[in-house]
């Protein structure tokens, strides 16, 4: 990115920034930033470090020599006559690093480039030698509190977009950033039940990075007809009432994620690990606890029976999971009687919730199913 393309980017992060904090510094001018580097002022720093800069960083700094609230987590980056060597101003950092990178001599902490001033516990560096053919190196955060190693992105440029994307998440600024999400999560809700899969995965996960919490749910429910079943939204979505950008419908929850929510639980039970359930049963408002109760309540029913969605669905589907070697097929033609519950209602993913049709759902017969035109 050069500094034409920064200038406006991080302006933007200002205002936005402004919008979550005006009781901060509520006269003064919003930018973040400070006075340009010089040209001369990154030559002389580049003499002293024996290197060229990275191409997005050195053009960073022609637009501000250092940076405040880099993200939630990182209160400063540092100006021309702060910026080293990682080993030199926080040998700590650097030693205790050493050991991530099992496949390196040299470890990135090591040799990397410290250009972060104040953070929450933590640090913001460059590896010089980790570059892209661009000439870009590979950026990294590391904070102590998360019990986890270094972060990486591949550029200075991308580990400034994701702090952004994380100050969005945290904050939540109403501005037209977020709006444009919106815009663009609704356009992508209608492409998937076209049929598109790819384009409105990709969106999905990017406005969920920036705090859209409809994004996160339309996202989780692609990825569990994929089977890609890593971490669900709901505890985020439900306990933390203050921050959401958007309401999950309760109708629509218990319908379709609670019946995979119970099933996650049992098979999290069986190897004594947590569960979504177990945490929503704890800490979830009372409101979210009467529905796991009455869920659990119809679950203990004499003929309990999961229900898949609107009833021709329901029916056909059931019917399918009850015909043996045709199922499959079956399955995928009772496709045609699906009708969503509700606007965001993107799949029927309470199948998964039924041992039977998760055996039956692969990845790639789960592809196939979102392939398909649907409601």
């Amino acid at each position: 990115m050069d500094r034409h393309a920064w200038k406006p980017f991080l302006q933007r992060w200002s205002e936005e920034w402004r919008i979550a904090h005006p009781d901060e510094e509520p006269d003064g001018d919003p930018w973040l930033g400070c006075p340009p580097a010089t040209e001369d002022e990154v030559r002389a720093l580049e003499a002293r470090l024996g290197c060229v800069l990275p191409p997005s960083f050195r053009e960073f700094l022609l637009v501000t020599n250092g940076w405040r609230h880099a993200g939630n987590f990182v209160w400063s980056l540092r100006g021309t006559e702060e910026i080293g060597w990682l080993a030199d101003l926080e040998p700590m950092w650097a030693d205790a690093y050493a050991d991530w990178d099992e496949e390196e001599e040299e470890p990135a902490a090591a040799r990397s480039l410290l250009i972060s001033l104040e953070a929450d516990a933590g640090v913001v560096y460059l590896d010089p030698g980790d570059v892209d053919e661009r000439g870009e190196w590979a950026a990294y955060d590391v904070f102590s509190w998360t019990a986890m190693g270094p972060d990486r992105h591949g550029s200075f440029y991308e580990k400034m977009y994701d702090f952004y994307a994380g100050f969005h998440a945290l904050d939540r600024p109403q501005c037209e950033t977020q709006r444009a999400w919106d815009a663009k999560v609704e356009d992508a809700r209608l492409a998937s039940l076209r049929g598109e899969v790819d384009r409105p995965l990709a969106v999905f996960a990017q406005a969920a990075r920036f705090g859209r919490d409809r994004a996160s749910f339309l996202h989780f429910q692609m990825r569990t007809l994929l089977r890609e079943e890593d971490d669900d939204p709901f505890y985020q979505m439900l306990t933390n009432s203050d921050t959401r950008s958007w309401t999950l419908d309760e109708d629509l929850f218990a319908a379709q994620a609670l019946p995979l929510l119970f099933a996650a639980h049992e098979q999290a039970r069986r190897f004594g690990s947590a569960s979504t359930l177990q945490f929503l049963r704890e800490r979830a408002p009372q409101r979210v606890k009467h529905l796991l109760g009455r869920h659990q309540a119809r679950r203990k029913e004499p003929g309990f029976r999961l229900c898949f969605g609107n009833p021709e669905f329901d029916a056909a589907a059931h019917a399918a999971l009850d015909a043996g070697e045709d199922a499959w097929p079956r399955l995928r033609d009772a496709l045609v009687h699906w009708r969503p519950l509700h606007e965001d209602h993107l799949a029927p993913i309470a199948l998964l919730a039924d041992p039977r049709a998760a055996r039956l759902i692969t990845p790639e017969r789960g592809r196939e199913l979102l392939a398909t035109r649907r409601g």
